[in-house]
């Protein structure tokens, strides 16, 4: 039998990463908007400074998750599984839309669903080296011989990919039982979650 609990399931470690993440990621978009004129802002040099402080920064924090989620096991909420997957895809599709209950609550070992599992390691094995390796290459492409233009685009089709992941991650957590419930679990680090003898 199943019961519902209000538990602590984000870390304090987890939430300051989450939200120093955020604010970072948020700079070395706006800065590299103004690098690439796409806004205004500071001066190009100050906004270069800007968003290689930034760059440095989440490399820093990235590492330091990266540690945190093998020495804790956290790692597995982002092995991928399939089991759930369309029926989590079809409740984001239309059935949020008619009410139904999400097929994939969060449980005390499973914070993730199939579909947020399956984003946050794109996220983690994709995006976010593209950006690291594709950033110290363009800091560096004068050594390594590679074309200044291929490096830089590539930069940037990485950056907009982290745009569109951050604009869906925003929305879906609106998506909670209220508007805000997810951001208050971000937040608190608590959150209603399902509790039995398997969970």
């Amino acid at each position: 039998m199943t019961e519902k609990r209000y538990v602590k399931i984000f870390a304090r470690f987890e939430r300051f990463w989450h939200w120093s993440q955020a604010l970072l990621v948020l700079v070395l978009l706006v800065t590299g908007a103004r690098l690439h004129g796409l806004i205004g802002g500071p001066p190009w040099e100050a906004a270069f400074n800007i968003h290689l402080i930034a760059a440095g920064l989440i490399i820093v924090l990235w590492i330091f998750a990266i540690f945190w989620h093998f020495t804790t096991g956290e790692w597995a909420q982002y092995l991928p599984t399939f089991r759930n997957l369309m029926a989590v895809l079809r409740y984001y599709a239309y059935g949020i839309f008619l009410g139904e209950a999400h097929p994939a609550k969060p449980t005390l070992r499973r914070k993730h669903n199939p579909l947020q599992r399956l984003s946050y390691l794109f996220l983690k094995l994709v995006i976010n080296p593209a950006i690291w390796a594709t950033g110290v290459l363009y800091l560096t492409v004068n050594l390594t011989g590679l074309p200044l233009e291929t490096v830089a685009w590539t930069h940037v089709v990485a950056a907009y990919a982290m745009a569109l992941f951050v604009l869906i991650h925003v929305y879906m957590a609106t998506t909670g039982t209220t508007v805000t419930s997810y951001l208050k679990a971000m937040v608190t680090g608590y959150e209603w979650v399902e509790v039995d003898e398997k969970t």
